[in-house]
């Protein structure tokens, strides 16, 4: 079966009696089968480790008692993912963008960028940094278009739709404007994990060692500024605003490494499994100016990019951090519904078109996309988060 803009309009309709779509994958390490790999670590020095019951298709003995898992990739990091693989592709897509300008603050070391996208928000339309810009010279939240995006709920979604659509396949808590104001929730429509099953090992720690051509003495005593280590000194008493602490921890020496941090990991097998709930998905309401037509047509738009950010993100190669390149071994795609049915293989081209059509039809029937095709909103930080900023990196501007 194809997936085509009339089918996700049908399915994702008010009256449709349709699930979702899953997508599954089997992952392969770059190094083949069996070769480590490295998942997320948290804090304590630990990986989020699970037992769950396989898939009963599991050719590896589905269904037949839980196994040990590591969440290679969880659900909020896989979020994050997609939505920077639609940031890098808004030039072929036009999703909307608002960038928050930092050029103009000259304390920020090289290291830190110099715009934030609102593809990169950590709390999409509900984040800190949205509240504490402006628009035009207008407080965010005294400007009307900010206004209607930190006012939105998932029935009243005519805002996000127009500037914020990730908002809605991957949910929002907007926390961040005070116990007596907008407290809107939206669970995410979009859920994808990736998980590695029967871990070889889950005690192997990293170990090596750091060395030093000239092999430097450990045990010497260097005094220097924490915040800056390009002025230490050797000696034996520091002074105001100065620590003393081994030549070690400034780099030099030969010092032995690990034994905390856990070592990546060989697993029988690596699966990815991503969903797209149409139930959640009919609870999204553009409001009361739209009609039946322009909320499905609202929702098809959205599967579409979810659609093309999974091709994007995960349909080829990828990486998720060092020690964790993957890629692709085999993949499904199953239509949930009154009638479960396999889809053609997903190709990001395909979905290109898809999401192409679904914006069209979007916009015939009304639905607001006004910061799609369009350049992006420059926003710039209001004085409280520039002085916040600029405290937290004070040596980049004195020097």
């Amino acid at each position: 079966m194809e997936i085509t803009l009339q089918r996700l309009l049908d399915g994702t309709s008010n009256n449709s009696f349709e699930d979702g779509i899953r997508l599954d994958s089997v992952l392969e390490p770059i190094g083949g089968s069996g070769a480590t790999v490295k998942p997320a670590i948290y804090s304590g020095a630990v990986y989020q480790a699970d037992r769950r019951w396989p898939p009963a298709d599991d050719p590896q003995g589905g269904g037949e008692k839980p196994q040990d898992i590591y969440v290679i990739d969880n659900v909020p990091s896989q979020a994050n993912r997609y939505e920077d693989a639609l940031r890098r592709s808004r030039s072929d897509t036009g999703v909307p963008e608002m960038i928050l300008d930092l050029s103009d603050l000259p304390s920020l070391p090289p290291h830190l960028p110099r715009e934030l996208s609102s593809w990169q928000f950590p709390h999409r339309n509900a984040d800190a940094y949205l509240r504490d810009s402006t628009l035009e010279g207008v407080d965010f939240s005294s400007h009307p278009t900010g206004r209607s995006v930190l006012d939105a709920t998932h029935d009243r979604a005519a805002a996000l739709m127009a500037w914020w659509p990730q908002a809605l396949l991957y949910g929002f808590w907007q926390s961040h404007l005070g116990k007596k104001r907008n407290q809107a929730k939206h669970a995410r429509a979009w859920a994808s994990e990736i998980i590695g099953w029967q871990p070889a090992s889950s005690d192997t720690k990293i170990l090596g060692l750091k060395g030093d051509p000239l092999n430097l003495s450990i045990e010497e005593s260097a005094i220097y500024d924490d915040k800056d280590h390009e002025g230490w000194r050797l000696g034996a008493k520091p002074e105001k605003g100065e620590v003393k602490k081994a030549l070690s921890e400034l780099g030099h020496g030969q010092v032995p490494v690990g034994g905390a941090t856990p070592a990546a990991v060989s697993f029988r097998r690596l699966t990815q499994r991503a969903t797209v709930s149409f139930a959640q998905l009919r609870r999204i309401g553009l409001g009361p100016d739209y009609d039946t037509a322009a909320d499905a047509a609202a929702r098809a738009l959205l599967v579409a990019m979810g659609l093309h950010a999974h091709c994007l993100a995960f349909g080829r190669g990828f990486t998720l951090r060092s020690g964790s390149d993957l890629r692709v071994s085999s993949s499904s795609a199953l239509w949930l519904g009154l009638s479960d049915e396999s889809l053609d293989p997903l190709n990001h081209q395909a979905t290109r078109e898809l999401l192409e059509s679904a914006k069209q039809h979007a916009s015939s029937v009304g639905v607001p996309l006004d910061g799609w095709d369009r350049d992006p909103i420059k926003l710039s930080p209001k004085d409280n988060i520039a002085k916040a900023i600029e405290s937290s990196w004070p040596l980049a501007e004195e020097s």
